[in-house]
Formats: C-alpha cells, sequence, structure tokens
C-alpha cells in the first residue's frame, strides 16, 4: 500500500491519505479507518485513481457526503474515494443542466431554483451529494431523481467510461442498476428540469425544508432514513405505533422526532446503530408481520 500511496502523491491528484477515520466523513459520525483514503480534484485524476486501483486489484469504494451510509467499526478494506469539490462543476442550458457528482443537492437545488428551474424542489431537504442521490435514486414529497435524469456519466471499475440513459440506469425505489448489476461511480448527472415561475419555486421549497426542519432531527448527528417503506405501509408510523420512539442502544437512539430516524445520541459505534435496527426488525415482526428491509446503505469489515 505504501508504494500505492507514493505513486498517488507523486501524480498529484488530490488528498491522499492512510487510515482517515471515516466518522469525519458521515453524516452520522460514525465509521473506522479507510485503509487509504482519496479525495480527487478533478474527474481526469478520478480515472487516474481508478487506473491505479484496477492495476493493484485493490478494493475500493465511493461515498459523497456520507448521508445515507453506516460504516463499519472496524472501517473499510482497500480505498474509499470520497467525490467532493473536485467533481462540484455546473453547466446551465436552457432547462438542462449538467452536474458533477460531488455537488451538494440542497445547494443545486437551492441554486436551480433561484433562477426559476422547477422540478428539483423535492431535494431542498436532502443533505446528500448529486452522485449519491443518482445512486440510489433519492427523494421526497412524491418524486425523485428518476423524474428528471436524462442520463448519467458512470465510471466503471475497469476504467471506461460511459453514459447510461434513463432506462438503463433501470430506477426503482431508492436503488439503481449501480446497486443491483454493475459497479461505476456517478462521475456527472445531466436533469432535464422546466421553467416556472420563480417565486413560487422558492415557496415550495422553502416548505419542503421548513417541513423537514419541524419533523425530522437534523440537530443530531444521523444517516438519514434507516428503513425503507415497507408499502402499503410507513416505517416511521409503524416505529412509533410500536412504541419505540426514543428507545436507546449504547449511543444509538430512535429519533423522538421520527420514527425511521436512528440518531448518535452521544459516542455511538456502529455495532449500536446495527444492534438498534435489528431490534426494531424484531419487534415490528413480532408485532404486525411486517419486514423491515433497511435503506441506509451498510457497509464496512465485519
Amino acid at each position: 500500500m505504501d508504494a500505492i500511496v507514493t505513486e498517488l502523491q507523486n501524480l498529484n491528484i488530490g488528498k491522499v491519505k492512510m487510515y482517515e477515520p471515516l466518522l469525519n466523513h458521515t453524516t452520522i459520525k460514525i465509521g473506522g479507518p479507510a485503509d487509504l483514503f482519496i479525495e480527487p480534484s478533478s474527474v481526469e485524476n478520478l480515472k487516474q485513481v481508478m487506473t491505479i486501483i484496477e492495476k493493484n486489484g485493490i478494493k475500493w469504494r465511493a461515498i459523497g457526503r456520507g448521508s445515507n451510509l453506516l460504516v463499519s467499526d472496524k472501517g473499510i478494506e482497500g480505498v474509499v474515494i470520497k467525490l467532493s469539490t473536485g467533481l462540484n462543476h455546473l453547466e446551465i442550458k436552457d432547462t438542462e443542466i449538467t452536474v458533477g457528482s460531488g455537488h451538494s443537492l440542497v445547494s443545486l437545488s437551492t441554486l436551480i431554483s433561484k433562477k426559476g428551474l422547477a422540478g428539483l424542489e423535492f431535494a431542498s431537504g436532502i443533505p446528500g451529494s448529486v452522485g449519491g442521490a443518482v445512486y440510489m435514486n433519492a427523494g421526497a414529497h412524491g418524486s425523485d431523481i428518476s423524474k428528471i435524469l436524462t442520463r448519467a456519466h458512470i465510471l466503471f471499475d475497469d476504467g471506461t467510461m460511459e453514459w447510461l440513459s434513463n432506462e438503463e440506469m433501470e430506477f426503482s425505489y431508492r436503488t439503481s442498476v449501480l446497486q443491483k448489476k454493475r459497479s461505476g461511480i456517478v462521475v456527472e448527472a445531466v436533469f432535464q428540469l422546466a421553467t416556472g415561475d420563480r417565486e413560487s419555486i422558492v415557496s415550495q421549497m422553502q416548505k419542503n425544508k421548513d417541513y423537514r426542519k419541524d419533523t425530522q432531527p437534523w440537530n443530531f448527528p444521523c444517516a438519514g432514513s434507516i428503513f425503507r417503506n415497507p408499502l402499503p405501509h410507513f416505517a416511521g408510523k409503524l416505529i412509533e405505533s410500536a412504541g419505540l420512539k426514543g428507545y436507546r442502544i449504547g449511543g444509538a437512539k430512535i429519533s423522538e422526532m421520527h420514527g425511521n430516524f436512528i440518531v448518535n445520541a452521544g459516542n455511538a459505534t456502529a455495532q449500536d446503530v446495527l444492534s438498534l435496527i435489528q431490534y426494531v426488525k424484531d419487534t415490528i415482526y413480532n408485532q404486525y408481520e411486517v419486514k423491515m428491509e433497511t435503506e441506509v446503505e451498510i457497509i464496512g469489515r465485519k
């Protein structure tokens, strides 16, 4: 690994660190170290990183802003690639926008709304990156990424890059082809928006932000929604009905504001969260015979 670090540093591809604690890079503030942590400073440098990884046969994982993610206390084997400011470019052509995967989704929706473009209002309170949102088909308020994405530029682990259409992304509820069939990194996305009344768009975005602020515990470190909605039921309502709000294991606690959020109430470990997830699954099944599936992605060493 030392030789690879030296090679990457000599190429000046961005930040390169060994054994970087991932609790510094997740919204729930949990996670052990990555063997190697890389933050590429450009798309070209990202391609160089992937070439070196592939050449050396190293395991890798890409992350964005660390929401919707629970990293093992034992960390992650291999390389973690963080898509950040080096991939936050934005180009606007009429109602079509091309945006880098490292761009903040909240910042993008705010900027776009001020230009009188509609379609991203649902994203005004989603605290992730564009790349992560495309990867998992993020959504809220009755809409999601699949409704606006026309194509995504993907860097595959063999170093090739390809544009995938909306259909080729195979979007479904909180998933895409990148989770189901093909391993790759979202480099950029193209969204088709619509012209609209600027004041109405900004007003709707503010309502969405206020709703999240009033109903979700963003004053505590958390990963976002923990469980998928087991339709026709809603995860949060089931958890609340079971009397689990406020239930705690170690430093992990079910939010008293919203049942589908587990917060880091103080020095929580990934194991605390995993134990609490299992407790919720068992309780909901025993009471309602409903199987709960996690929406948060659980990664790292076992």
